[in-house]
């Protein structure tokens, strides 16, 4: 049986145009809801979906993108924040300038978008906003201090937001991916001494030994933004193969 959860609701995906937010703009449209991809670059094989040329370190560019969507499709009901971007480090690695541009994609954009959609979020009787956090702000990864310093906030902010928002009818949660197969976590790999070690040491890493699919991380989130968790809000939802929950003892020789 197709599952209609989200029929004519109207849906915005930030970051849709590749992994994660392609995989959820795909599945929002597949179960009822006309969706709006907001990227830099539109989807190379996803015609069918509203593109929006937006970036989100802009406050005009995505103001003007979240009007055009409600131009278009009538109002808006869901919003996904997952457009991010990566970097890899210590505290010591980066130099103020890439923490100051992180959190400008990571943290600020989030904000920017989320602003600017509010006030279509309150007309809405299934107003919700999932935003796309990470593993990383709840577990201590080497090598990723920046990038969890961004979404260890986006994890508080989402929590201040559930509390702020909740008597207007609109839930906040969250989506804690692992480390997961896309194109980002595949240029990390190409850029590395012996990909198919550091490919390998990733999969080991996670408690189901392997990496985390865009699919899966895509199916929690249209979970949390379906009005069928209508009473779940403030929430961060792990899809990170139990790597931040469970302590494994190492196999048997």
């Amino acid at each position: 049986m197709t599952i209609r959860d989200v029929e004519g609701l109207v849906a915005v995906v930030t970051g849709g145009s590749s992994g994660i937010g392609l995989a959820t703009a795909r599945l929002l449209q597949s179960r009822g809801a006309r969706v709006a991809v907001l990227d830099r670059q539109p989807p190379v094989d996803s015609t069918a979906l509203l593109y929006v040329a937006a970036d989100v370190t802009d406050d005009d560019s995505v103001r003007a993108a979240i009007a055009t969507v409600v131009d278009r499709l009538g109002g808006l009901d869901i919003l996904v924040n997952n457009a991010g971007i990566g970097a890899a480090g210590t505290v010591e690695d980066n130099d103020i300038e890439e923490w100051q541009r992180v959190f400008d994609v990571n943290l600020l954009g989030l904000v920017r978008v989320t602003r600017a959609a509010l006030p279509h979020l309150r007309r809405s009787s299934s107003a919700a906003i999932v935003n796309t956090c990470s593993v990383v702000a709840t577990a201590g990864l080497p090598s990723r201090a920046l990038y969890s310093a961004t979404k260890g906030a986006v994890l508080s902010l989402t929590l201040a937001m559930a509390a702020d928002h909740v008597r207007e009818g609109i839930r906040v949660n969250a989506v804690n991916p692992g480390t997961a197969d896309t194109p980002w976590v595949e240029r990390l790999l190409s850029a590395a001494a012996d990909p198919l070690a550091e490919r390998a040491a990733l999969e080991a890493r996670q408690p189901l030994g392997r990496l985390v699919s865009a699919d899966e991380v895509a199916s929690a989130i249209v979970f949390l933004a379906s009005p069928q968790s209508g009473a779940t809000t403030g929430t961060s939802l792990a899809v990170d193969g139990g790597m931040a929950g469970l302590r494994l003892r190492p196999s048997p020789s």
